[in-house]
């Protein structure tokens, strides 16, 4: 009890003293906040370079993963380029001459990999705790890198709407995005081939596809071949509506125009696309696939022309044609290339891109009137079920909506966000696009995304 007296009294005498209460304060405060300032100063400086220098490695390495994959360097190179890029980035932005080291660079050939080690040489601006005055700052980074084969379709609305600038606007854009894809398939590969569908209230084939894949429907004829049908010497013209299943609606199948099916007759008839009698309109510019000639595409694309209604659906069917197999003998027959490869997530990475400037408004199935734009329930519903095809088939569905019109934006939002894939980290699928600008960074951005080696850590 004598004890706490005596402590009560001490604290009592220090409380009610007023000659140094302050300057013992600030005398013992003082060292413990300097201490605090120059530890927050320290981990704050040590976290910065240590982000740095994770993200000139993760540069580094996936720069150099990319070059392998495309075949620019061969496999002996690669320590001397990540060394070379990794000094280029770091010693412009966070370290001194000399401090900067790769510390070991692994090239794992069975798991397809790049691994790097990296370490920088700090002056750190307080040395707290007897510690020295440098630190050294080490990180990782690794980057997957192959051989994979890109198959790419791109459905380009050329609609009525997209006249004037627009239109001027999407061949930039579409352009390039071309030029950009194209860049890995240097020296002379086709690692990368592109397939362009422009489309409006049909996609025009052009003639050496047309006359293999189209059945040209006649006034008050029949909606699907009959059997044994023989081709005509000519067509109307190369463009097409919708296929059709035996009970008049639309097939969503990605089927090839040789396979045969049984019609309702139990007889059997030709799988060929179907060129509604109603049709009023077909686009000039006329479907190009899958090719690695820029030549070939940019002249296509620089070609485009505004006209007609959007039949979404119908463009969306054409660019799953583009990248299925069962449409690489019809194309081969053509003289059109070689066709889609077999799909394999090993090898062989297959992307659509669905671009529109407006709500769909365009089919030829399940409606008696007259369909150009007036038929938008439909034809978006046509759209979504087969960017669900493709996207069942392993094909990653990128889309994009451009300058949409005010009164049709969240019609067209919802179509375009339910056809895109699922964002998978920092990739988005779904675009909107204000201005020509706007449009020619979101194809630079999609074409960065298909190229992009993700990091394995």
């Amino acid at each position: 009890m004598q004890a706490k007296g005596v402590l009560r009294r001490l604290t009592r005498h220090f409380r009610d003293g007023r000659g140094g209460n302050f300057g013992l304060m600030a005398a013992i405060i003082a060292p413990v906040v300097l201490l605090a300032a120059g530890y927050g100063i320290n981990v704050t400086q040590i976290s910065l370079t240590r982000s740095n220098l994770l993200a000139a490695l993760d540069s580094a390495v996936t720069s150099t993963a990319r070059d392998l994959t495309t075949g620019v360097i061969d496999e002996e190179d690669a320590p001397e380029v990540v060394k070379a890029f990794l000094m280029a980035n770091g010693l412009r932005a966070f370290a001194e001459d000399g401090r900067l080291t790769l510390d070991s660079l692994v090239i794992d050939k069975q798991a397809r990999t790049v691994s790097a080690v990296a370490s920088v040489e700090l002056d750190v601006a307080f040395a707290l705790f007897g510690a020295a005055n440098k630190q050294i700052i080490t990180t990782e980074s690794a980057a997957l890198y192959s051989d994979r084969r890109i198959e790419i379709a791109m459905m380009l609305d050329v609609t009525g709407s997209m006249k004037g600038q627009k239109i001027r606007d999407l061949k930039t854009a579409a352009g390039n995005a071309v030029t950009q894809l194209l860049l890995a398939n240097r020296n002379g590969n086709a690692r990368v081939r592109i397939a362009l569908v422009p489309y409006a209230a049909a996609v025009n084939v052009g003639s050496a596809l047309g006359m293999r894949t189209i059945f040209e429907e006649q006034p008050n004829g029949p909606n699907l071949p009959p059997p044994n049908w023989a081709r005509p010497a000519s067509l109307k013209n190369n463009c097409t509506t919708e296929r059709r299943l035996p009970d008049g609606s639309a097939d969503f199948s990605d089927v090839g125009p040789y396979d045969e099916r049984m019609n309702n007759d139990d007889k059997y008839y030709q799988t060929l696309v179907n060129r509604d009698d109603r049709l009023r309109s077909c686009p000039n510019a006329q479907l190009v696939p899958l090719t690695a000639n820029e030549d070939t595409l940019q002249d296509t694309i620089q070609d485009f022309s505004a006209d007609g209604y959007t039949g979404g659906g119908i463009a969306a069917q054409w660019g799953y044609y583009m990248l299925s197999p069962n449409w690489r003998r019809v194309i081969r027959d053509a003289g059109l290339g070689d066709g889609p490869a077999d799909p394999d997530p090993d090898e062989v990475s297959k992307v659509a891109i669905l671009m529109t400037d407006g709500v769909f408004n365009t089919t030829f199935v399940g409606t008696s009137t007259w369909p150009e734009g007036g038929e938008e329930a439909l034809s978006t519903s046509n759209a979504e079920r087969v960017c669900e095809e493709m996207k069942k088939d392993g094909i990653e569905v990128f889309t994009i909506g451009f300058a949409l019109p005010a009164g049709e934006v969240s019609a067209a939002r919802r179509v375009l966000e339910d056809c895109a894939s699922d964002d998978t980290g920092a990739v988005r699928h779904f675009h909107e696009a204000s201005t020509g600008e706007e449009l020619d960074e979101t194809f630079r951005e999609i074409a960065r995304n298909i190229e992009t080696l993700a990091l394995t850590r």
